[in-house]
């Protein structure tokens, strides 16, 4: 399969940035978060995996909107209406599999990418060997209840009170706020923040993650408020991974029920790790991944 940047055309007519890693018969499709965000912090995965003894193919795309492949103009309501929902974003996955030729493949998502593992996996699991939700719950009011007792313990009680005065005047603008945003973020999502996927301007599309998730991590205002997968989870058969960082975002009490309901899961913990544990503590991440690809690969996955 051809290494490098490839750009796909979707049926609709957009074009996709694809990017493949890596060498070896198993093939790994990597889903990224936001949504809206990109592909960034999969762009190693081929080389941890390697040091793992491992050889892996690894496919990254930035989904529609994404930093590099095409931005609709969702400004236009009929465009929106088309294109920010999640029946788009599943289908669209199904596409890209079939326009890169993958099957018999290991799915993997962070956080919004986890969301569609989870429904990528039951309606389409007999293409996968394996699925890997990475930070990414079933329930989303389980995950405002964390997110909640995060900022709590993490700032002063004045400073959250602040905060939800200014979600209330629907105030996100408000430069304390940010700050206040900023100090969540560095203890939860992004902890070691490395140079090399940092930019001169912020690349998340906003309109695209503004629809779903809201202005930050730590509140709800879009279309993740309905987000509720938990029954389906008995619908996904193949064997899973959920891999959760230790200090971050998402609950892993959550993470622990999906375990039990999950027909063939496993729960692993990342110590230092947030939100992009794969990022904060890279050895022990890929070690659960490898460990995990390994024991599907030769029989011998035990749930």
């Amino acid at each position: 399969m051809k290494q490098g940047t490839t750009i796909i055309t979707l049926d609709n007519g957009y074009h996709l940035w694809t990017n493949t890693q890596g060498e070896g018969d198993i093939h790994l499709l990597a889903l990224h978060g936001g949504p809206g965000g990109n592909h960034e912090y999969w762009e190693d995965t081929a080389q941890q995996l390697k040091k793992q003894g491992l050889n892996v193919q690894v496919h990254m795309y930035d989904q529609l909107g994404s930093w590099y492949s095409d931005q609709p103009d969702y400004s236009d309501p009929k465009i929106a209406e088309k294109y920010l929902t999640y029946d788009y974003f599943l289908g669209e996955v199904e596409e890209v599999r079939q326009k890169l030729g993958l099957d018999h493949f290991y799915l993997i998502g962070q956080s919004w990418g986890g969301a569609l593992v989870q429904m990528y996996a039951a309606k389409y699991g007999q293409h996968l060997k394996g699925a890997i939700i990475s930070s990414m719950v079933d329930n989303i009011d389980e995950y405002v209840t964390h997110i909640n007792q995060v900022r709590e313990e993490a700032l002063p009680a004045d400073a959250v009170a602040y905060m939800k005065k200014q979600e209330a005047a629907n105030n996100y603008d408000d430069p304390q706020y940010q700050k206040y945003v900023d100090v969540l973020n560095d203890g939860y999502v992004d902890r070691k923040k490395p140079a090399a996927i940092s930019h001169l301007i912020p690349t998340m599309s906003r309109p695209v993650y503004g629809a779903f998730q809201g202005d930050n991590e730590f509140v709800i205002t879009g279309k993740l408020k309905e987000w509720q997968f938990e029954p389906h989870l008995k619908e996904i058969k193949v064997p899973t991974l959920l891999t959760f960082g230790e200090h971050e975002t998402m609950p892993i009490s959550t993470a622990k029920r999906m375990a039990k309901e999950i027909p063939h899961a496993r729960l692993v913990t990342t110590p230092e790790g947030g939100h992009h544990h794969m990022i904060d503590n890279a050895p022990v991440y890929y070690d659960h991944l490898a460990t995990f690809i390994r024991d599907v690969e030769n029989n011998n996955f035990n749930d």
